[in-house]
């Protein structure tokens, strides 16, 4: 049963007085509002907020999550604020089903230290310079490709709808557990051999990034968030067997949200 909810906004004037509704709509509906021990985390903004509160609650699978869109695409986000009382109603009668949602865990070896991410989008690799990246891509032992260009980014399920799309990586549904290697401006030529198209890996793989001497400084970013390595060895991601839990309505379909958000005049 969920008693216990922590709410996270993105701050701006429509998401402010959304906000002040939904905690009125809570008190009314018996639910507490909490700040350290709750069952549901709930985003009121668009995606970035979304991803804001799952990282403040370190990936947790101990909480259901929601999100209330009030941004621009919003795609992680399940309701709009006028279904807020179908919501509640459907809520309180536990008239819901949740969605098990893949983390990307990434391990970065550089100057024999390791750093270790989480992310629920993508992480994307560059040469620190911006150069053309020279990079091994393994999938477990076993060699991919070795890629020549811009850089390789590798998104999660999740987010394939996400800067995935910009590079024209393909949408993968969200209860898949994959990543997916998308390259950017890659290179193909008599001298360069670097595949052009996405690669979907399925779960239970280690994808392996091995710099070559010439781009072995890297900017690494993480769901958007930017990191330099100098002297990279190697760069592991892959799909952790833990899930983030996030809420749905009964009637949620996958397919009719792409529609929606993209394919919808």
């Amino acid at each position: 049963m969920i008693k216990k909810i922590k709410l996270f906004t993105s701050n701006t004037d429509y998401s402010n007085v959304i906000l002040e509704e939904l905690c009125k709509k809570l008190e009314k509906y018996g639910y507490i509002i909490s700040e350290d021990d709750y069952d549901l985390a709930i985003a009121i903004g668009g995606d970035g907020t979304f991803l804001k509160m799952v990282k403040e609650c370190n990936f947790s699978s101990n909480v259901y999550y929601l999100g209330i869109n009030t941004g621009t695409l919003g795609f992680t986000g399940e309701i709009y604020p006028s279904d807020i009382d179908m919501f509640l109603d459907n809520l309180k009668i536990n008239a819901y089903k949740t969605e098990n949602i893949s983390i990307q865990e990434t391990k970065v070896h550089a100057n024999n230290s390791t750093s270790h991410f989480y992310s629920l989008n993508e992480i994307v690799i560059r040469d620190k310079n911006l150069n053309t990246a020279h990079l091994d891509i393994k999938i477990n032992s076993d060699l991919l490709e070795r890629f020549v260009g811009d850089g390789v980014l590798i998104s999660t399920s999740l987010g394939s709808t996400a800067y995935n799309l910009s590079f024209k990586g393909s949408i993968v549904y969200s209860d898949l557990h994959t990543l997916q290697i998308t390259p950017i401006a890659p290179l193909n030529s008599k001298s360069y051999r670097t595949l052009q198209n996405s690669v979907i890996i399925p779960e239970k793989r280690i994808i392996k990034i091995i710099p070559a001497i010439r781009t072995k400084d890297l900017i690494v970013t993480i769901d958007g968030e930017n990191n330099i390595y100098d002297n990279v060895q190697m760069i592991e991601t892959s799909v952790k067997k833990r899930k983030i839990k996030c809420l749905r309505m009964k009637e949620y379909d996958y397919t009719k949200k792409v529609y929606e958000k993209f394919a919808k005049d």
